[in-house]
Formats: C-alpha cells, structure tokens, sequence
C-alpha cells in the first residue's frame, strides 16, 4: 500500500454520513456531512480527489448503510480500511474534550488510519460471496425465528395439554404436523391411534404411527378440559403451521445456498475438506470472501476466526494465553461444527484425540482440531488443491 497524503475518515448513517478529510500534521482539509444517496456521495469522491489523488479511506462499518459508499469507492479503485466501532469508541478517549459529535468521531477515523499501520485493506467480496453473504444471514435469521415459534408454540400447548408436550419433540417435521391437525385430549382420543397415523402418513411423517401411538397415550392420561382450551387449540395449529410455514423458507434457501456454493471457484477445494459441507462451506466464503490473500497467513486467517490464543500477561504472570473477545462468530461457527462433523468421518482427527489424552475437555480439543483445520483448508485454498488423507507411513522391518 503506497504511502497516502490524505486520510479521509467517514462515519457512517443510515441516511447521512460524515465525511473529515485530513492531512499529514492531522489538519482538517474538509469537513462535511453527505446524505446517503449516489449523487452525493459521487460528489464527496470527487471532492476529495481533487485534494489529493493519494487519499485512504477510513469507515467504522463495512456493511449495511456503508455497501452504497464502499461500492462506489470500489469502483474508484480507491483503497479503504475499516475500525471497528469500538475501536474507535476506545481511541476517541484519548483525544480533547469529553463531548460526542459526529464530527469528533469521523476526525477520530481519519486520524487513527493517519496514524497506524495495522489496518488491512477493506476487500469487498465477489458478486457470489456477497450472495451467500445474504442467503445465510437469512437463513440465520429464519432460524432463530423458528426457535422462538416452537418455544411460544410449546409454551401455549403447555397451558392445555402438558402430556403431548412432554412426549413431542417439536424439534422434528411429524410432531408439529400433528398439531396442526390435532391438539386437544378429547379429539386425538375421539380419533385414534389408526386413523391419526393414516392421517400422518399420508402427510409423509417419518414413523407416522409411533408419533401417533405417543399422542393417543398422552390423550388417556387427561380427561379434563380446561378453561379456554378451544381458542388455546386453535393457536397451536396456528403457531404450528407457522413453524411449517418456516421449514418450507428454510428448506428454499438450502437449495439456492447449494447452488450459489458450489458456483464459487473455491467451492470443490472447500467441500472436499471431511465435515465441510455445503452449508458449511457458504458460510466460510460468506465470512471470508473466499480470498485468503486478504489474510496473507493461515495464522491471521486463525485469529479471525477466534481460534489462536492471545497473551494477557501483566507483570511476573507470562505465558497467560486466552480467548480473544473479538472474533467472526460465524466463522468460528464453521470451523467448530465441521471439525465435529469430521471426527466421524476422517480419520485425521489426531490433534483431537491428543488433547483428549492431555486431559482436555471435548470443547478444548475440539478447537485444538479447529485451529490445525484453518491452517490446512487455508493451504488447499492458496494452492487449489483438493484435501487428500496422507497415507499412513509405515516402517520396514
């Protein structure tokens, strides 16, 4: 990265930004806020270009309300960093006064990206990173809303019948069917086992009449109606067909992240890592962009992910490694879940059992087989090679 003249920082809005351009002795060249808008920010590059054309930009988010600028300052060819908000929360300390304006804050961005030199390149992603980007957020997202329908959906069919409750595990497709058909004691033992598991089989339940044979039993154990059971029923078929409603969206995205996936260029080198699925390996490239020069070493590619140690020595205590608090919580996601996938399936799993030997716990040893992972898939995504299980070497006798 060449050596810059000028450092414009900007603070990002959700519909302005503020824009503070300074130069070398940290004297203000420009200062201005800009409405969230092409025309605008099109006007602010040119503004600031006609400073200097050695400039480095400077932002506190690197999505959402910042795509619109960084797209437009990527298509410039202009080189930008990014700060974490509490980086520059932390550092603005430092600096006069005790007010907050946006002003101070875009000063505080610029001059910081002024001032140190450890800040990589912000690399926007590929059009397909960015769309599994997107995708698996969703996917997030509608995840997390199922698990709240089934816990509103468990907790309204508790307050009516606690036995079918306690036997159903809502967790599964057959269960929540069932209740969107049946939900009270008095209308599963009307019907019966034999006509409830027709009912489900025709609906293609996986073991249909062992759902229905556990509803029938949980109906025989109750025999009181309770007070507004009718209208209680009637929000559990509701809430269950909405937890359906859930897994059709969920099932739509699976199928479009799988498509998307295996479009990447890398998408064979990663799925052919043992426990590095499709799903998985969207959600890799989502974090990373696919591109491991951003990351130079599979160490800082480690670090990103949460899975290298940081010291925290004070004083006569060294040696004292812990957990970093800054991390891709989806990234070390990915690593964690497909290195536990994996010690089913390949038999290269040594770090894990080593540790499990040391005395570690399974957390402990799993992310010791994590961090031996990023280190490997990092090499297979430099050089485009394919994961191959070394044979074992075996000495002549």
């Amino acid at each position: 990265m060449t050596v810059s003249q000028i450092w414009a920082g900007v603070d990002i809005g959700k519909e302005h930004h503020h824009c503070v351009v300074i130069d070398a002795q940290g004297e203000r060249l420009l200062s201005r806020r800009v409405l969230n808008d092409e025309p605008a920010l099109l006007e602010l590059i040119r503004d600031v270009l006609a400073l200097s054309e050695d400039a480095l930009w400077a932002v506190d988010i690197n999505h959402g309300g910042a795509a619109l600028l960084i797209g437009l300052l990527a298509s410039h060819g202009q080189p930008m960093v990014y700060l974490t908000g509490l980086a520059v929360h932390q550092a603005s300390t430092a600096y006069r006064g005790q007010g907050k304006t946006d002003e101070k804050d875009t000063f505080v961005i610029a001059d910081q990206a002024r001032m140190r030199r450890d800040l990589g390149l912000l690399r926007p992603g590929d059009e397909k990173a960015v769309d599994l980007r997107i995708l698996t957020t969703r996917r997030t997202d509608l995840v997390s809303d199922r698990t709240r329908q089934i816990n509103r959906l468990r907790a309204q069919l508790l307050e009516i019948f606690p036995a079918l409750e306690r036997v159903l595990d809502l967790s599964n497709k057959g269960p929540v069917i069932l209740l969107t058909g049946y939900q009270s004691p008095a209308a599963i033992r009307r019907s019966g086992a034999r006509r409830i598991g027709a009912w489900l089989k025709n609906r293609k339940v996986k073991g249909a009449d062992a759902v229905a044979q556990a509803a029938v039993d949980a109906a025989h154990s109750q025999h009181t109606e309770l007070p507004g059971e009718e209208l209680a029923a009637t929000m559990v078929a509701r809430l269950a067909k909405g937890v359906m409603v859930l897994d059709d969206e969920i099932a739509e995205l699976d199928a479009l992240i799988e498509v998307r996936f295996y479009e990447h260029p890398h998408a064979e080198v990663i799925r052919s890592l043992p426990g590095m699925g499709s799903l998985l390996g969207a959600e890799f490239i989502a974090a990373t962009g696919g591109d491991m020069e951003a990351f130079g070493t599979a160490d800082r590619l480690a670090a990103f992910a949460g899975l290298a140690p940081v010291p925290r020595d004070s004083g006569r205590v060294s040696g004292n490694m812990r957990r970093p608090r800054r991390y891709h919580r989806g990234l070390l996601r990915a690593f964690y879940l497909s290195s536990m996938a994996s010690l089913r399936s390949c038999p290269a799993s040594r770090p894990y059992r080593c540790k499990r030997n040391e005395g570690k716990g399974h957390k402990q040893a799993l992310l010791a087989l994590a961090r031996r992972r990023a280190n490997v898939l990092w090499a297979m995504i430099r050089d485009g090679a394919c994961y191959q299980l070394s044979p074992s070497v075996t000495t002549a006798t």
